[in-house]
């Protein structure tokens, strides 16, 4: 039961995070238009290279190894401190790092200023301790009061174009409060540091080997908003972050399964307990199949009917890049399920490196000719290939360490669920006019059809939920 309060959290906090994008991207699309959307878009993504290299793989390291200590109290107040410590040298270097690249740009100057106060943020990120820990509430309910306020400062404060650079300023100033909120909940679980016994540099090669992986991986997430803001146009980074908002959205709730099965698996795997840490996959990779299937299929059924809905005419361009990226929810899904939750806790971090480094260099690679021909939707179509590339490396390391049979149990049918769904839901979408009440209706109508598909089908994952439910 601590693992699915855990995920339930997580998965609150997940989407909570991504919620005031989500709740104000119809108004901001309206009142900022593509090119104020595509200029937050294009300056985000650069600013977030600085925030990759001043967090150093912590990130991953810090919630794995905190979960190796976290029995022990005192161990667990060195650990946190060499890591906290290692991390904001990091951050500082990362800082004067930017401030010479400011030194060398003469466009979006007063964006670029107003998007780096998030490097300061990063510098204060301590969630990877709590995850270690396995207190995913905590993060919850702090960062609730401050989304709120940064959700009421969006509509008081950003009514134009012209105040583009305020609602920069907003995000990243809620991200820096909402980090500092955590700090009061450590007192629960470390002590004071003995300043003399900090090793901080003990942690720097293992944590750079995970940053690999980071680096990789921030390559095909967000080097495709900055290729199009080089290649093509502001304006179509901005169509590109406006599909991969709504795509983030979905998979903050597949991957939550991800950070909250991190912690739990190392633990179980440093005990010995090597047979339950498959046990742990199997059913963690159907759940998250089972999850997935509909939101890609469903994505892209509505997709049509919601994005003019939901940004506007304006954004047309949008549907066919939604429509696309939407497979990348399951292949994404598996690939968390299997690198996340099984090859780091597992202590076999060259494959999943590696693994990442293949998507990063297939999405480095296809990205060239397929923006420069078909711009965003071909950012979307290079995506999917880097996703899939990772998945099917993946799966290959792992061949003879788990059975392809007990992992893909019932996929078929998921799959078969999803698609009879989405052939029906599309048939409503293009016959219904574009009205919410008909779009919810659609969304509505999917959830039916798949969820009595599976019950049709007898899926091992509903005897499962049941059992846990009691």
């Amino acid at each position: 039961m601590k693992v699915i309060k855990n995920y339930l959290y997580n998965a609150c906090y997940q989407v909570f995070v991504l919620l005031v994008p989500l709740i104000t991207t119809p108004y901001l699309a309206r009142v900022l238009g593509p090119k104020g959307v595509g200029i937050n878009s294009f300056t985000n993504s650069v600013i977030q290279y600085f925030i990759l290299f001043g967090s150093i793989g912590v990130n991953l390291y810090g919630n794995r190894q905190i979960a190796f200590v976290r029995d022990n109290k005192d161990l667990l107040t060195k650990t946190f401190y060499e890591i906290f410590f290692m991390r904001l040298t990091a951050i500082l270097l990362s800082c004067l790092s930017f401030e010479i690249f400011l030194l060398f740009v003469n466009k979006y100057q007063i964006f670029y200023l107003a998007q780096s106060v998030s490097i300061i943020a990063a510098a204060f990120d301590i969630s990877w301790f709590f995850m270690g820990v396995e207190n995913f509430a905590v993060t919850v309910l702090r960062n609730f009061i401050v989304k709120i306020i940064t959700l009421t400062s969006i509509f008081l404060f950003v009514k134009s174009y012209n105040d583009l650079s305020m609602y920069i300023l907003i995000l990243s100033l809620s991200l820096l409060l909402g980090n500092l909120t955590l700090f009061p909940s450590l007192k629960r679980y470390i002590g004071k540091p003995s300043l003399s016994s900090l090793n901080i540099w003990r942690h720097l090669w293992p944590s750079l080997v995970l940053f690999i992986p980071q680096i990789a991986t921030q390559v095909y997430l967000v080097l495709n908003k900055t290729m199009l803001g080089l290649m093509n146009s502001v304006q179509a980074s901005g169509y590109f972050d406006q599909s991969d908002k709504m795509i983030k959205i979905v998979l903050a709730i597949v991957t939550a399964t991800g950070t909250v099965m991190l912690p739990h698996v190392a633990n179980a795997f440093a005990k010995g307990q090597h047979e339950k840490t498959k046990s742990y996959l199997y059913t963690s990779f159907s759940f998250v199949t089972a999850v997935s299937v509909p939101m890609a299929f469903g994505l892209a059924a509505v997709a049509p009917k919601f994005v003019p809905l939901f940004f506007t005419s304006k954004f047309n361009n949008v549907i066919p890049i939604m429509i696309i990226e939407s497979a990348i929810i399951l292949l994404v899904a598996w690939s968390n399920a299997i690198g996340t939750q099984y090859l780091l806790p597992t202590k076999q971090t060259n494959s999943y490196t590696f693994s990442v480094v293949i998507g990063a260099i297939v999405n480095l690679v296809a990205n060239i000719p397929l923006i420069l021909v078909l711009g965003a939707v071909g950012a979307a179509i290079s995506t999917v290939l880097s996703e899939l590339s990772v998945t099917i490396y993946q799966l290959w390391v792992i061949r003879k360490q788990v059975s392809y049979r007990m992992l893909f149990n019932d996929t078929f049918k998921y799959l078969l669920s999803g698609i009879i769904m989405f052939v029906i839901v599309t048939f409503f979408d293009r016959w219904l006019s574009q009205e919410w009440i008909f779009l919810i209706f659609e969304v509505v109508i999917g959830i039916v059809v798949y969820v009595a598909f599976l019950f049709a089908f007898r899926v091992k994952i509903l005897k499962k939920a049941k059992y846990l439910l009691r």
